[in-house]
């Protein structure tokens, strides 16, 4: 064919260099930027006071009534019928008013009551900002921790880590942006919990057990160079397929960071480097087994939180014979122990966050699916309560030693200031320095968002 009859005439070197320079900046720009980044999330200068996220699930739904929020009406018609009308509640058993098994005592120079369950945590009640007017919309376990985790009582939604990985990706390359360490306690729900939903996948949580190697088959059983060959192939391979669409380009940056993480995870996995003050202080040496669990969970995330990773989860310690903090019968036993696995080796938190210099752009979150009921459920239980229950927040941008809300003499509904886990997202993205309304992804012909069409933030508890 002749050269006048093709569909393109043929560049020179210095025609092509010319029309081309630009895109090749372009090109090495990308490379220099996170992932979340490249995807339209939100650059570093947007960040607000904080910088990563510490979410403490208490799974199970513990008793605000008990913990964070006294109620001397209890005390005083303790075996009384309750002189309230009460819906309808989950296992329909509504017992006498229950008082609660714990005297409350003011901590710190706040004086804000906190339970002989936290006597840790309310030594440093100073630093906490309680909620004792949180709300959930459902109270089945599985729907509320979806509703907690995903903005929606449904499955297959992105959980609120994925969207902290998409909109503000990594500060370390080499690790996940979204991190769920595992006691032994999956809630109910299962993994979709921490899924990415309609996100790309590389954003949905990785789950690390909380001993040993953190993830199985981690180590590398090949040479270097037979690894990098076999990650060169993969990566041709899939470059095939690319036209595929997003859950290719995913899976591509999945295997990736899994290459990444096996030079990085190992070493946060070790803690052989710390020393036997800050051991003894998470409980790394107590008689208790969960406490030990838990006090490992904790100090791992502290190393994860070191090493840039955006938002990390702790997950409750399993135990023989107690479900979670889901007390439906022998409260007392129930909430006592997991109360003893979680509240020393939380307070060491707290302190190492401050020793470390992490405590200023850490933001920390302690919360239940929802609360229980202020009476009993058959003779020393107590049922789900989604009407009112306790939370609290502390760390980054958060206003310490204050109490926020409150619900009725009895504890069970919400009578100043009801919140609901849409203004806990929102609240939680704005101390990142995210307007809630504008982390969007268009999916389905609609841009969605964590907080969906709602949200408020929780003003009362900043400290701006």
């Amino acid at each position: 064919m002749s050269p006048d009859l093709l569909p393109f005439q043929p560049l020179s070197r210095r025609e092509m260099l010319l029309r081309t320079a630009c895109g090749f900046g372009a090109f090495a720009f990308r490379g220099l930027r996170p992932a979340a980044l490249q995807d339209g999330g939100f650059p570093s200068s947007l960040l607000g006071p904080a910088k990563r996220v510490l979410f403490l699930y208490m799974d199970g739904g513990v008793s605000q009534v008990d913990s964070f929020d006294p109620k001397p009406r209890l005390d005083a018609e303790h075996g009384q019928p309750i002189g309230m009308e009460v819906p309808k509640t989950q296992f329909d058993d509504v017992g006498t008013v229950l008082k609660s098994p714990w005297a409350f005592h003011p901590g710190g120079e706040s004086g804000i009551p906190v339970s002989d369950l936290f006597p840790n945590i309310r030594d440093r009640v100073d630093d906490l900002a309680v909620i004792r007017s949180m709300t959930s919309k459902f109270s089945e376990h599985s729907f509320a921790n979806y509703f907690l985790h995903t903005g929606t009582g449904f499955q297959g939604r992105p959980s609120m880590g994925a969207w902290w990985s998409y909109g503000l990706g990594s500060e370390n390359q080499n690790l996940p942006g979204y991190i769920v360490l595992d006691g032994g306690l999956i809630p109910p729900g299962g993994l979709d919990c921490f899924g990415s939903g309609f996100l790309p996948a590389e954003h949905q949580a990785s789950v690390l057990q909380s001993g040993g190697a953190l993830l199985p088959n981690l180590g590398a059983t090949d040479s270097p160079d037979l690894q990098a060959r076999k990650l060169d192939l993969v990566r041709d391979l899939d470059g095939l397929g690319l036209v595929s669409g997003a859950n290719v380009e995913a899976s591509i940056a999945n295997q990736e960071t899994a290459f990444r993480m096996q030079s990085a995870l190992p070493r946060v996995a070790d803690l052989s480097g710390e020393s036997a003050t800050v051991r003894k202080m998470y409980g790394l040496e107590s008689e208790f087994e969960p406490e030990r669990t838990y006090g490992t969970q904790c100090l791992l995330a502290r190393r994860l939180l070191e090493q840039g990773v955006r938002f990390v989860q702790l997950t409750c310690p399993s135990m023989a014979g107690i479900d979670r903090w889901d007390q439906h019968s022998d409260l007392a036993k129930g909430h006592e122990q997991n109360a003893r696995a979680v509240d020393r080796p939380i307070a060491a938190l707290i302190d190492d966050l401050k020793g470390t210099g992490l405590w200023e752009d850490t933001l920390v979150v302690w919360t239940g699916e929802f609360g229980r009921t202020p009476m009993a459920q058959g003779s020393d239980g107590r049922d789900h309560n989604p009407h009112g229950f306790s939370m609290w927040m502390a760390g980054a941008g958060v206003k310490g030693g204050v109490v926020v809300g409150e619900t009725d003499e009895y504890g069970y509904y919400v009578v100043d200031k009801p919140f609901e886990i849409h203004d806990l997202h929102a609240t939680m993205l704005h101390l990142m320095g995210v307007d809630h309304k504008a982390l969007n992804y268009r999916f389905d012909s609609r841009d969605m968002r964590l907080t969906d069409v709602h949200g408020h933030v929780i003003r009362e508890i900043l400290s701006e």
